[in-house]
């Protein structure tokens, strides 16, 4: 597949669209070409109505001029269109100077994410076999469970970025996503529960996560919230278990680590490089090239190489994720951050795998210290504010913590608090670091990405629960 956008865009044909770019004038201009096609096999009541195959094709020709951006972009790949996109761009961002452009030549990127069995060489029946297998797991495991929804989604993108500075490269993205989700009822009591997995990574994935598994688990989710009690209100310790608890830290704290918003000065660690912004204990990475990572990325939409970046070091701020533009503005270096939703879209720094280092002490001990508390297992998302770091996150499994023990499981919870303030406040770091099972998306000024999140288990000594008063 690798080969299709290549045959297209060969180096002859970009470093003329190329030139055609900067006709007017410009510091830097690059082609972002997509191809992508995807299959999706849902399940609802009990039938798969059909296969949703979709493909896409585009390329989009950016050009740069200080601050100005100048875009567009076209379905069509003949020299003629994107000549055409090209200059559309250079008028959008024109200007005085000119940066020659140097011609480009083919660079080779690293393989994060090998595939052992390409679904592609899957048959569509032993896919929608998995689905009807994860319908059947969900229905089985309690009469009290009324609805299942699961399904299967593959996709292959297949992305060429060539550039002003001689870049010409290409890569290969494959995507897996299998999901559940359960409605359970007991009386007028209803619950959901929803789980799943994935990653750039091939069918082999069902080796280690069977659709039983991944069914009972959705199933389990719905039944314990039924007939909880409504959660406690007011401030307490709270813990938060590891893996999709991390979505915690990428919306709390994540986003504030983005150069776009630091340069606009509209982050809450804007100018604090070098800054203690945590608690000792705390160090967040965010990892591009973790093996078969949701988020993970041989090279970004820019073409940067996909890179490990420490963002906090025991507590202290080290630097922010950056995309070519901030990077340039800001008089840093690219950080292999730079992702866009499709050929449609700019870039702009955006996360990847982003997770906290794990700690030393066991889960056992960290439940054990607290007396009268609230864990929080999984979330369904939340609210947050980059400027200040104030959020709200809505907690989907929860329960009281009560003498150092795990007690009943309650309902209606959410955590209120702010990133930057409960990150000083992090007591206990577990040593039970795991990322989330593969299915996390992103959202940022429209535009959506996938996403790794994680984080062992942690114990932050105050926060505010929401809930029913005490």
């Amino acid at each position: 597949m690798t080969d299709l956008l290549a045959a297209w865009i060969d180096m002859a044909t970009a470093n003329k669209v190329l030139a055609e770019a900067m006709a007017l004038g410009g510091d830097f201009a690059e082609i972002y070409a997509e191809r992508i096609e995807s299959i999706r096999i849902p399940m609802e009541e009990n039938k798969i109505q059909s296969a949703e195959i979709r493909q896409s094709l585009g390329a989009g020709i950016r050009v740069l001029q200080g601050e100005k951006q100048g875009y567009a972009y076209t379905d069509d790949l003949s020299l003629p269109k994107l000549l055409e996109a090209a200059r559309v761009s250079a008028h959008i961002a024109h200007g005085e100077k000119t940066v020659a452009p140097v011609s480009v030549s083919r660079s080779q990127a690293p393989n994060f994410y090998p595939v052992r069995i390409p679904t592609s060489d899957v048959a569509i029946r032993d896919k929608v076999g998995l689905v009807r297998r994860a319908n059947a797991a969900a229905h089985e495991y309690d009469d009290r469970v009324r609805q299942v929804g699961v399904a299967f989604q593959e996709s292959h993108k297949e992305i060429l970025i060539a550039n002003t500075d001689g870049t010409y490269v290409t890569d290969e993205q494959p995507m897996l996503r299998f999901h559940v989700s359960v409605m359970a009822t007991d009386g007028s009591d209803a619950q959901t529960g929803f789980y799943g997995g994935g990653g750039r990574t091939g069918m082999e994935w069902f080796e280690g996560n069977s659709p039983e598994c991944i069914a009972c688990e959705a199933a389990r989710q719905a039944l314990v919230q039924i007939g909880a009690a409504e959660a406690p209100a007011g401030s307490m310790p709270v813990v938060i278990d590891n893996a999709w608890g991390g979505v915690w830290l990428h919306e709390a704290v994540g986003h504030g680590l983005e150069g776009d918003f630091n340069r606009k000065k509209t982050s809450i660690y804007t100018d604090r490089v070098g800054e203690r912004v945590a608690s000792d204990l705390c160090t967040v990475i965010d990892d591009a090239t973790i093996g078969n990572g949701r988020g993970s990325i041989n090279i970004d939409d820019e073409g940067t190489v996909g890179q490990k970046k420490v963002l906090i070091e025991n507590g202290r701020l080290t630097g922010y994720m950056q995309d070519r533009l901030n990077a340039q503005l800001m008089k840093s270096a690219r950080t292999g951050s730079g992702r866009r939703q499709s050929y449609q879209h700019i870039p702009m720094p955006r996360m990847t795998n982003t997770f906290l280092a794990e700690g030393s002490h066991s889960p056992d001990e960290i439940i054990g210290s607290v007396q009268y508390g609230f864990y929080a297992k999984y979330f369904s998302g939340g609210q947050v504010d980059i400027s200040n770091g104030n959020y709200v996150f809505n907690v989907t499994e929860g329960y009281l913590i009560e003498n150092g023990k795990i007690g009943k499981p309650v309902k209606g919870a959410t955590l209120i608090g702010n990133g930057p303030n409960d990150l000083t406040r992090v007591a206990m770091v577990g040593n039970n670091m795991k990322l989330d099972p593969g299915i996390g998306m992103c959202g940022k000024d429209g535009q959506s990405v996938p996403v790794g999140v994680g984080m062992p288990m942690i114990l932050i000594n105050e926060m505010t629960v929401g809930g029913t008063a005490l």
